[in-house]
């Protein structure tokens, strides 16, 4: 099955948005009303997290985004390098520090964030000749829905979009709006936008209604093909995966069964697995596979990025690992 997304070939993959340490409660219940231990720093950011999972299967990548200048900014970039991704792109704030995430997780493994994306370097960065420089030899952007309540990345993927398109790249969007990130009107507006230009949409859960407009699995589907997106991988969490085709095919995925220590970024290593499976020539059957073993495999492991693997690393993971019925 021939893929809907640019080879490869035709440049890197490119993640616009917030680059965070995630700082772990290491207790379980409600908030961060009170003193207890953490753990971390661990890079995180769900661009960051996705694009570190592109790099490390093999894919072309590259991230744009800012740090602060200290240690946990280096955290981050150490991370991303290591992992195959071009950092020339990320920015260094002489003035604010690296954006925070810190998580504490309930009993019914829903979680609790407190954020510093807004007054933090992650929120700093904004169009470059740098940043241009890499967008127009880019074959593939994608965004993610928490990016869009930053302006600074709304800036740059506004006008990334219609670079890639012009030179036969592609797009694709994952929803990833958590509640604690408010969206005004006009973002809305834009979020429904770049859901329409989406050649993929990797939506979890809600999700996919939420960006259709409409209730129902099967009318939200109907209707995002309507909109004119092409591909569409619905993350089931331990219920697997979906993959969607525009003529009415259907692939459900059965997930891993894997004992589950951080669930943070599992969706983003799925999404980047798959992404790049489909940019390296691989069928929607063979991507699934990929990005099921690639998220099943991050949560087994403390920190939103720790678990990514490499094909070695998933090939050994799938060939070892059962799947649900």
């Amino acid at each position: 099955m021939t893929s809907v997304l640019a080879p490869d070939q035709l440049g890197p993959t490119v993640c616009v948005g917030e680059i965070l340490v995630e700082i772990v409660a290491t207790t379980v219940g409600d908030g961060f009303l009170e003193a207890q231990p953490l753990v971390g720093p661990f890079a995180s950011g769900a661009p960051a997290i996705f694009i570190s999972q592109c790099g490390r299967l093999g894919g072309k990548a590259a991230m744009v985004g800012a740090v602060g200048d200290d240690d946990f900014g280096r955290v981050n970039t150490d991370r991303l390098k290591r992992d195959g991704v071009d950092v020339s792109t990320i920015s260094i704030d002489p003035d604010y520090p690296t954006g925070s995430a810190f998580v504490r997780y309930r009993k019914d493994g829903s979680r609790d964030f407190v954020y510093n994306i807004a007054t933090s370097a992650a929120a700093r960065f904004g169009w470059s000749q740098a940043v241009g420089d890499l967008i127009n030899r880019s074959g593939h952007l994608h965004v993610m829905g928490s990016a869009l309540s930053v302006p600074s990345a709304r800036e740059v993927i506004d006008k990334a979009v219609d670079i890639v398109k012009v030179r036969g790249g592609t797009l694709s969007v994952d929803p990833n709006i958590r509640k604690e990130l408010k969206l005004d009107e006009q973002t809305e507006r834009r979020f429904s936008k770049l859901v329409a230009a989406a050649d993929l949409l990797l939506p979890s859960g809600e999700e996919l209604e939420r960006a259709a407009g409409v209730e129902g699995e099967a009318e939200a589907i109907r209707r995002l093909f309507e909109m004119g997106v092409k591909e569409i991988v619905l993350k089931r969490g331990a219920d697997g995966a979906t993959y969607f085709g525009r003529q009415g095919d259907r692939i459900d995925a059965p997930a891993f069964v894997v004992q589950e220590v951080d669930p943070t970024g599992a969706g983003d290593c799925f999404g980047g697995a798959y992404l790049t499976c489909r940019r390296l020539g691989m069928s929607p059957q063979q991507a699934l596979t990929y990005g099921s073993a690639a998220g099943a495999r991050n949560v087994t492991v403390l920190g939103p990025m720790e678990g990514a693997g490499t094909q070695q690393e998933l090939d050994a993971f799938i060939a070892s690992t059962e799947r649900r019925p």
